[in-house]
């Protein structure tokens, strides 16, 4: 089930990049996905289980770009530096990790 999953996920990601969460519908992300909806909520349970998931994914993305910063090759300034463009860049191409940083 984990490409259902992932699939499931883009979906959902790629619904609420054309409209707010609350017009987000379960069966437009089961069909948008190719799976049943029954699936969706066999694999997340509900509309707050699928949004919990998303942020994780995303924000567990985010976050490995910042180990990968911190971990790499220079001087701490080089790293940090590193880690500032990555959060920048990663803010303004992911509305998502955009709305965990900065809470809105």
């Amino acid at each position: 089930m984990p490409a259902a999953r992932e699939s499931l996920l883009d979906a959902a990601y790629a619904a609420l990049a054309r409209r707010p969460w609350s017009a987000v519908r379960m069966v437009d992300v089961a069909a948008a996905a190719g799976v049943s909806r029954q699936t969706l909520y066999n694999e997340f349970g509900s509309k707050d289980g699928l949004a919990r998931a998303l942020v994780r994914r995303e924000t567990d993305g985010y976050l490995a770009g910042v180990d990968r910063a911190l971990t790499g090759h220079g001087d701490p300034r080089e790293r940090l530096t590193a880690t500032a463009e990555w959060t920048v860049a990663a803010a303004r191409d992911n509305a998502l990790v955009r709305a965990v940083l900065t809470g809105c």
